[in-house]
């Protein structure tokens, strides 16, 4: 069988996999955010919290409560690192150093799960259990309680209530990601990832030299981290290590559970607006995009221009032996596109023309089809603004979904799409402008710039992967990349629910002769040109400084 046939094989099986899931899943994840009745534990935890299940809270109070929540977890998450030495399970690992510990609590409480660190030798297993892991999930329902906030704004008139952020919160962690995670566990153990509390294992090596080898609960933590588009791996090597990635079925498996939930949101979408192909056609726009990168990356590392890639044989520098360039290739654009991060190859490795795509499509916003929750608002934004484009055209005031698109939405939309580009432009600006942050680039030149731009790309899409050959566990990148990770995590989530208070305000207009049917092909190919045209607007010139020019 050969490798292009091997490819299309592994693609067709992944969107078998997902089709078979996307309507009951996508039903079940509408029923959970619609139901009336909270389940016996869910009310124990609101008596916990002092919170009134039942009552619902202004767009301004549900950002509150958000923002409440994620700071005592930022806070929380950096007191159990500095605490570490002092706590059970530390495998004798001393408290992390302040300006890691920071980046690590705003990188995992932000879904980032960027890390500057080395997991096995950093963190114990309390650490990884009580802190990482916990935050894998909370901070995936945070987002897949915005993406329900925005929805409720289309669904809701007359009112500036968006539903309860605390119960939205609970019945994301408890009744969706934690069955599925610990499903994924299940089959991860089985197909052979390590779980256990073992402080490690003393080896020789094919040297003769003896090697400690760590164990811990991957199995757990790598489902979650990959079902909540978190990333992050319990190993330095990530998803490219055996104990986290056993095999070609695994990687299949872990490829299929990072883009499960954001694929089926689309179905969940759908059903909440009482309108199917409303979900197919963000669906459709996703697919589009997804495919079109996969293609393109897999076609350039498979045809490995440039020099050196064509001595060698291959582009398979950086890559698991055991993956291939095709399996590596799909886990690349899938890892990148749902702002997850896990990774199982180096993708400062890939062709410079493939890793420009790999920044490109971060670049697009993590839409395609985005992280757990915030791809699917992400998208919702982008759809506003397409619809505004086309009332431009005819004349007529732009409506999406029976609610008109004026002034105040279409300010908060500006801004929710400028954010990104401005902190992630200025931050890689000012990381090349200065000689103590350059002095971290090992790769200088063109490929330098991309390592740099890459980073803040990342740490700005809540991605957390890593174009590595930066040495970026340094005071400067781990502050400024922390700092970066918070604005543009939480900005565009307070932009996205006051526009949800917005639009939850106005009543429902009647659909005429000249309203715009969103759910078909056409409004499907003015989605994806907006996505596409926003984004390579803004930053065609930087990855023209970057990865075109090393690839030219």
């Amino acid at each position: 069988m050969s490798d292009t046939t091997a490819a299309l094989l592994q693609i067709a099986a992944l969107l078998l996999a997902l089709g078979l899931v996307y309507r009951p899943l996508g039903a079940y994840m509408a029923g959970v955010y619609s139901a009336d009745r909270h389940h016996r534990l869910e009310r124990m935890l609101y008596r916990i919290m002092g919170v009134d299940p039942d009552a619902d809270q202004r767009w301004p109070v549900y950002t509150r409560s958000l923002l409440a929540f994620s700071l005592v977890s930022v806070v929380g998450l950096y007191a159990l690192q500095r605490l570490q030495g002092h706590l059970p399970l530390s495998l004798g690992f001393p408290g992390v150093a302040p300006d890691q510990a920071f980046n690590t609590a705003a990188s995992f409480a932000t879904n980032t799960n960027w890390q500057s660190y080395s997991g096995e030798a950093t963190m114990g297993h309390l650490t990884q259990m009580a802190g990482l892991a916990v935050q894998n999930f909370v901070s995936a329902a945070v987002g897949m309680a915005v993406a329900i906030a925005v929805v409720r704004g289309f669904i809701r008139a007359r009112t500036d209530r968006l539903g309860n952020f605390w119960v939205d919160l609970v019945r994301g962690s408890l009744r969706i990601l934690l069955p599925l995670a610990v499903l994924g566990a299940l089959a991860l153990v089985a197909l052979g990832a390590v779980q256990n509390l073992s402080a490690g294992t003393d080896v020789t090596t094919l040297a003769g030299q003896t090697q400690t080898v760590t164990g811990g609960p991957v199995a757990s933590q790598e489902a979650i981290k990959e079902l909540g588009t978190n990333g992050g791996g319990f190993f330095n090597a990530n998803a490219s290590h055996p104990f986290e990635n056993p095999t070609a079925v695994s990687n299949f498996l872990e490829i299929f559970m990072l883009l499960l939930i954001p694929v089926c949101l689309t179905r969940t979408f759908g059903l909440l607006v009482g309108d199917k192909r409303q979900g197919y056609a963000l669906l459709a726009t996703m697919a589009v995009i997804w495919g079109a990168l996969v293609a393109g990356v897999s076609m350039l590392e498979a045809a490995h221009p440039g020099t050196a890639f064509q001595l060698a044989g291959a582009a398979m520098e950086g890559k698991e032996t055991r993956f291939g360039e095709a399996a590596s290739s799909l886990f690349a654009v899938s890892t990148t596109g749902t702002s997850t991060g896990a990774v199982n190859s180096f993708h400062s490795s890939y062709t410079a023309v493939s890793g420009g795509l790999l920044i490109f499509n971060m670049g697009l916003g993590e839409v395609a089809p985005g992280g757990v929750g915030s791809g699917l608002y992400g998208l919702l934004v982008l759809a506003i603004l397409a619809v505004f484009v086309a009332g431009l055209m005819v004349g007529r005031t732009p409506e999406y979904l029976r609610k008109k698109i004026g002034a105040r939405e279409m300010k908060l939309v500006s801004l929710y799409i400028l954010t990104m580009p401005i902190v992630v432009l200025a931050g890689t600006a000012v990381a090349m402008a200065f000689p103590g942050p350059r002095e971290s680039i090992l790769n200088p030149g063109p490929h330098g710039l991309s390592e740099v731009l890459y980073a803040f790309m990342s740490a700005g899409n809540n991605n957390g992967s890593a174009f590595a050959g930066l040495s970026a566990n340094t005071e400067f990148f781990n502050t400024v990349l922390g700092l970066t990770m918070l604005v543009v995590r939480f900005l565009p989530i307070v932009l996205a629910l006051a526009l949800a208070g917005s639009l939850a305000s106005q009543q429902h207009v009647p659909a005429t002769a000249g309203t715009l049917p969103t759910h078909r092909p056409l409004f499907v190919g003015m989605l994806t040109g907006v996505v596409l045209i926003v984004a390579g607007l803004t930053f065609f010139p930087v990855l023209a400084l970057g990865p075109l020019a090393e690839g030219l």
